[in-house]
């Protein structure tokens, strides 16, 4: 009876969504689209080259303090953050982490520390591993990215006959991914003996939509990281004055200019120690590890992090040695978005005007603060489709938006976009396209709501139906073998242990004979369903071919197998003699596993 209302109901629910298919209403998909398209976050991946060439090229382990710096400079809570460490192989892997607390950042940047060297090198190593990462471990939602830190030169083992040619084929094919992923790789390249390829870091930077750096000093990382972060998140890099230190403390004016600051970044270089303090508009001293504000320090920098700060001014007060220079520059981030208005979607000709209006959204909603927009100067930007040829109208600020008129110069294809700026930040909204080469065709824009539209998919619900059908009759065949592989049965066992993390300490083996399981059982049940370990619930063991078993996360992400992180949400497959290392986010803990039969 149990397995009839099983069918039943899997029959039912495929049947429901082909129906539901079939209704949807054609307007939701470009809402659905432009909602996915917004960003809230970062999704990053470091990516190191770790060869014994660094030993040169990066003497001072620049490429270790500019991650740190990278982990330190994101937000207390909510991006996402993987490393790869490379030489001609991956030698150590970070799967991707959401960041949820400073412990998270301390458990990236010791990583780091951790990072050894090893001969030769193969750059398109490092990036096809990064790609890889964030095509199966980035966030939707988020705003994918890649730092790479290399002097770009390979260095192949002459034993596995690897060529040049086969390394730019690979290169190449994670390049085209990148793109169209819409994955920028920033490059920082490392020159400490002069031997850079910087043609190739350049190269493959404007390739992806990235920028590229050089520097062979700590010195540049505060400015250099401050640019990935302003390209990336659209921000303007304040400079703030210069300080000379003179063994006491000089005072440096940091202004806040409005609400909607989420984080503020105060980075500060210097050759030496220094003694950092900070007052806030009110005149009141700020702990520097509170709620208000972080401090995080390592040899060549430290970085102050205000949350949510208060407009106005702040006092920040520096203490450095006599004689040493102390750099500051200023980042802030701001957590919204440009939006255009709708306009009537249709053909144009020459002559023709479209009003435009645009306005700051926070979280999806009309900014509240309108003071924000006092200085801020909006622009629009247009190309020619046809000709490639661009031209900018500056647009009327006013006070709680922009608007302006754009009048259509010729019967050609047209891209308008919207640009927002003040000192501290700015926004480009989403192109708008003008059709006005009086071929078949309409104007099109980001969002849908509020417009005039024609449907440009008039056999739409003709190929659902077909796809609809298609669906039921394929879940019908799955259904089949689903019920075919619950009652499979398991052979062999696992040896079970479990590591703390804050001890480094290991409980005794357990042997863990798996013949009594059927179907599917979870690892939570191997581990005696320990409450402290709830958590391993997520990750499920099915019975595979060959007295093999797959293993699933089903909440989605990554584990360690054989010392590699690879992606557990659409299953991993464990062979006799196989070992897996399982990280506990709640619990600091790791389960460690091994397969035999």
């Amino acid at each position: 009876m149990l397995r009839t209302r099983k069918i039943r109901w899997l029959s039912g629910t495929m049947v429901l969504l082909a129906i539901l298919t079939l209704l949807l209403p054609q307007a939701l998909l470009p809402q659905a689209a432009a909602a996915q398209a917004q960003t809230s976050g970062i999704d990053a991946v470091l990516v190191a080259d770790v060869s014994n060439s660094m030993n040169t090229s990066d003497r001072d382990k620049i490429s270790n303090e500019a991650m740190k710096m990278f982990v330190d400079m994101l937000p207390v809570q909510g991006d996402k953050v993987g490393i790869v460490a490379y030489t001609d192989q991956v030698e150590r892997e970070k799967a991707m982490l959401e960041i949820q607390s400073d412990a998270d950042k301390s458990s990236l940047k010791d990583f780091i520390d951790q990072l050894g060297r090893g001969p030769y090198t193969d750059v398109s190593v490092g990036v096809a591993e990064a790609v890889n990462i964030l095509n199966h471990g980035a966030d939707p939602s988020h705003s994918p990215m890649i730092v790479l830190l290399a002097d770009g030169n390979n260095d192949f083992n002459k034993t596995k006959g690897r060529t040049q040619a086969q390394s730019d084929a690979d290169l190449a094919k994670a390049v085209k991914e990148a793109q169209d992923q819409g994955i920028p790789v920033y490059t920082i390249g490392l020159n400490a003996d002069g031997k850079l390829n910087k043609d190739a870091l350049a190269d493959l930077a404007q390739q992806t939509g990235g920028k590229s750096f050089i520097t062979d000093t700590p010195d540049d990382l505060p400015q250099i990281l401050s640019e990935i972060f302003a390209d990336h998140a659209k921000l303007n890099v304040v400079k703030l004055p210069s300080v000379t230190g003179n063994g006491s403390y000089q005072e440096v004016t940091v202004n806040v200019p409005n609400d909607s600051v989420l984080e503020a970044n105060i980075s500060i270089m210097s050759l030496k120690p220094v003694e950092v303090q900070l007052t806030d508009p009110s005149g009141q001293a700020v702990d520097l590890n509170s709620d208000a504000a972080k401090l995080s320090t390592s040899k060549s920098y430290s970085l102050m992090k205000l949350l949510k700060p208060q407009e106005g001014d702040w006092k920040l007060r520096v203490k450095g040695a006599p004689k040493d220079s102390i750099d500051i520059n200023l980042l802030f981030n701001y957590d919204l978005q440009l939006v255009v208005d709708p306009i009537k979607t249709k053909s144009y000709t020459k002559g023709d005007k479209v009003d435009l209006a645009a306005k700051l959204e926070n979280g999806g909603q009309p900014l509240q603060d309108n003071d924000l927009y006092t200085d801020m100067k909006a622009t629009l930007v247009v190309k020619d489709v046809d000709t490639g040829k661009s031209e900018e109208q500056p647009l009327e600020n006013t006070g709680s938006g922009f608007a302006g008129t754009f009048e259509v110069p010729d019967n050609h294809n047209y891209e308008l976009v919207i640009r927002a700026e003040e000192d501290s930040f700015y926004r480009e909204s989403a192109p708008i396209t003008i059709n006005a080469s009086g071929a078949a065709g309409s104007g099109t824009q980001p969002t849908t709501s509020g417009g005039e539209q024609d449907n440009p998919f008039p056999w739409l619900p003709v190929i659902l139906g077909v796809i609809a059908l298609i669906v039921v009759g394929v879940g019908a065949w799955f259904l089949m073998g689903w019920l075919k592989r619950k009652n499979r049965g398991f052979v062999g066992q696992m040896v079970v242990e479990i590591r703390d993390e804050n001890t480094g300490d290991k409980s005794y083996p357990q042997y863990k004979k798996l013949v009594s399981f059927r179907g599917r059982f979870h690892l939570h049940q191997l581990l005696q369903l320990d409450p402290e370990l709830k958590e391993t619930e997520k990750y499920v063991f099915t019975p595979s071919n060959g007295d093999r078993i797959i293993i699933r996360n089903t909440a989605g992400g990554t584990l360690e197998k054989s010392g590699r992180a690879v992606d557990a949400s659409s299953g991993v497959e464990l062979k006799n003699g196989d070992r897996l290392s399982i990280p506990l986010q709640q619990a600091d803990k790791t389960i460690l596993i091994e397969y035999l039969v």
